[in-house]
């Protein structure tokens, strides 16, 4: 009976006191974030009660499985396998504690400088996460380092592989040259506010927004919803628009084909009025010029101010339809149009025995009352034809 009993007793005993200290953690975190509103801390830190739950779970049963006496030929290899559960979870508890303590930090400063500094918001939100990345990539190579040195033959295996570190740096060197270069350029990135997590970009012709970066890439999301993903070497080996660089304030332009006769002063003063109802106009400048002529047409540009890339836009098209409407309605006359006409030579200059053009008629010479002759100035006409008898 006691062989049964204390199995269930160590082993219940361990996984009932791991809810109830899971549960009363929980409970504590819980009422902190309904008391501090102004902190995101204590929400993000239930996020690792999961982990949480099986540290405290694989150290309990770690330490009191000797005392159940079960399974006892193979204790060595259970208690290895408790160790490295306890490793895995320790290291995932410290991946989302760290996560959560980097984000709270963030959020402040995030919420204190949006307003003021844009753009330096944006740039630490890019730091803040490629450090996070690192930590996290230093955390699981420490965690499966330890996992592998619980193993008594990867022990002496790792004084050798310290032995050869140099010429195993060198080969890994060579053989990871790209994923490397792509690395240090993340962090190039990240440190040089070369490109930052939400700037608003161009590259190979395509505009778009920064959407995410990582040590190894970089993803674009273009205003059709596309993402292009690009290697993060890119950026630093070759030329981008960056948009949001500086101060993320644009000019644009708007431009219009139309004819000579275009009223360019009431174009004027539409402009003005159509930029003042658009809510995306900052109130910088606007102004409207021609631009460029041809000989049936002239080119009207107008120029536009706004906060970013985004509503620049939405005061292009918003101009642009605007205007387009207008001349329509009120100055038909100003859009652009094709001049036609008949081109007849005058009467009389016609050379005799010119050929006549497709579709065109010879003018006829004026004959006297009697219909029987032509006067006398068209008689150079009846030359050569045979007269009526």
């Amino acid at each position: 009976m006691e062989n049964v009993l204390r199995p269930l007793a160590v082993i219940g005993g361990s996984v009932l006191l791991t809810l109830i200290i899971g549960w009363a953690t929980d409970l504590l975190l819980r009422k902190a974030d309904e008391r501090h509103h102004e902190t995101p801390l204590w929400g993000l830190l239930r996020r690792a009660r999961v982990p949480y739950q099986l540290v405290l779970c694989a150290a309990l049963l770690r330490g009191s499985y000797d005392q159940a006496k079960l399974l006892l030929e193979h204790r060595a290899g259970i208690g290895r396998t408790l160790t490295l559960v306890l490793i895995g979870s320790a290291a995932w508890l410290a991946i989302r504690i760290a996560g959560a303590i980097v984000e709270t930090s963030y959020s402040r400063y995030a919420s204190a400088r949006a307003h003021r500094d844009p753009a330096r918001v944006r740039r630490v939100r890019t730091q803040v996460e490629l450090i996070m990345r690192v930590v996290s990539a230093v955390v699981i190579v420490v965690a499966a380092a330890s996992m592998l040195l619980t193993f008594p033959a990867m022990r002496a295996a790792g004084a050798s592989l310290l032995a050869s570190a140099g010429i195993l740096g060198i080969v890994a060197g060579v053989a990871a040259q790209s994923t490397l270069s792509n690395m240090f350029a993340g962090l190039q990135i990240a440190f040089g506010d070369m490109v930052r997590i939400g700037d608003t970009v161009v590259v190979d012709g395509e505009w778009g927004t920064v959407d995410e970066i990582t040590l190894t890439y970089l993803t674009v999301r273009t205003w059709d919803e596309r993402r292009i993903t690009m290697p993060v070497s890119y950026f630093t080996a070759n030329p981008f628009e960056n948009w949001s660089r500086g101060t993320p304030q644009m000019t644009g332009t708007v431009f219009w084909h139309l004819d000579h006769s275009a009223p360019l002063e009431a174009m004027r003063t539409k402009l003005r009025d159509i930029v003042r109802e658009c809510p995306a106009w900052d109130g910088r400048a606007y102004n409207l010029y021609v631009t460029d002529t041809t000989p049936n047409t002239i080119e009207v540009r107008a120029l536009v101010t706004a906060k970013d890339a985004d509503d620049i836009f939405t005061v292009r098209v918003a101009v642009r339809e605007e205007m387009i409407r207008w001349l329509c309605a009120e100055h038909p006359y100003a859009l652009p149009r094709v001049n036609t006409a008949h081109a007849v030579p005058p009467q009389g200059r016609a050379e005799e025995g010119a050929p006549e053009r497709d579709g065109a008629e010879r003018p006829r010479p004026a004959l006297d009352k009697d219909d029987r002759r032509p006067r006398d100035g068209a008689r150079a006409e009846s030359v050569g034809r045979p007269g009526r008898r």
